[in-house]
């Protein structure tokens, strides 16, 4: 469950630390601890909550996913949520990860379909001047990794939504067309429900919180908010063309329907010919002269196909046939 476990002090590694040491290493200036963990299980959370000395209601928390993005201040602590997002296939799977922020620890569980973070590591370690800023650095880098992430995601629901879109104009009263818009706009939904409170996060990094957040790293989390900004410009676009493509597909479909009910009524109208001349002759009166008439079948009948060839030719110029 403990992926890594690092101590740096002015911005430099300096070795795994394993939780039985983290006090001693804490108590020395100007080093912090970034520990990782991956759906740590309840006897781990309690240990780390003794050594950090962690809320119990962040604790609590932290040990399930399935928890609101939000940003939550403990004393001098803070716990953060945050959904993950990431393209597996034609799928979105989505994760979560908690943060716990202090003055000297950074730990970060991952839960769920989350990436591992050790690229994020290796980049936060390539930063020295950065990394002396404190945790807060870190947290900044995982961060613009989740907002990062979430391009790939829109990058494949607009190319299924062009897919989509190419079949409307094609094919557009495929009632099946239909279902997939739905799906794929519910899928948009839930993706910009987990990208929505990022912004609120990053906003709350940037302004707030200066004993936790180094006063330099503020514009890089201004930069976080920014991007979150244009991704939900971006997934808010892509929901009102869904929106306007789903109308457009649904209009499609009842243009069909009413072709269909237009040649279903155009050759019953038809049919009402023959069917008054036959019924007419069917009532079987004694005095029908035309009866005794040896050109009168084949009037009858002349008369009748006449009259439905007529009918037949007008509906057709009228687009009924």
């Amino acid at each position: 469950m403990i992926v890594t476990s690092v101590a740096y002090r002015q911005g430099k590694r300096l070795e795994e630390v394993p939780l039985e040491r983290v006090e001693g290493v804490l108590a020395e200036p100007d080093t912090f601890v970034w520990i990782g963990l991956h759906e740590a299980e309840p006897p781990v959370l309690a240990e780390l909550a003794k050594r950090f000395h962690l809320h119990e209601l962040a604790v609590e928390d932290a040990r399930k996913a399935n928890q609101r993005s939000r940003l939550e201040p403990y004393d001098e602590q803070l716990f953060i949520a945050v959904k993950t997002v990431r393209r597996a296939g034609e799928e979105v799977e989505f994760g979560e990860t908690h943060f716990f922020l202090g003055r000297n620890f950074l730990i970060v569980i991952r839960h769920g379909h989350t990436a591992g973070y050790t690229p994020v590591r290796e980049h936060c370690e390539r930063n020295p001047r950065l990394l002396a800023k404190g945790p807060g650095y870190p947290l900044y880098a995982l961060l613009d990794y989740i907002v990062d992430n979430y391009a790939p995601v829109l990058e494949g629901l607009n190319a299924e939504f062009a897919e989509l879109e190419e079949r409307l104009v094609e094919d557009g009263y495929d009632p099946s067309l239909a279902r997939q818009l739905y799906l794929l706009r519910r899928t948009l939904v839930a993706v910009r429900a987990a990208v929505e409170p990022v912004a609120d996060i990053a906003s709350q990094l940037a302004r707030h919180f200066p004993e936790l957040v180094h006063r330099d790293l503020r514009p890089y989390f201004r930069d976080v908010h920014d991007h979150v900004v244009r991704t939900l410009e971006r997934l808010d676009a892509l929901r009102e063309m869904l929106t306007a493509a789903m109308s457009v597909s649904l209009a499609l479909i009842t243009v069909r329907q009413n072709e269909v009910v237009k040649r279903l009524a155009g050759w019953g109208a038809i049919l009402a010919v023959p069917t008054v001349v036959f019924s007419l002759y069917g009532m079987n009166f004694r005095h029908m002269p035309e009866l005794a008439w040896p050109y009168g079948y084949p009037l009858a009948l002349a008369a009748t196909a006449a009259a439905c060839a007529a009918l037949y030719r007008k509906l057709r110029r009228a687009g009924w046939l």
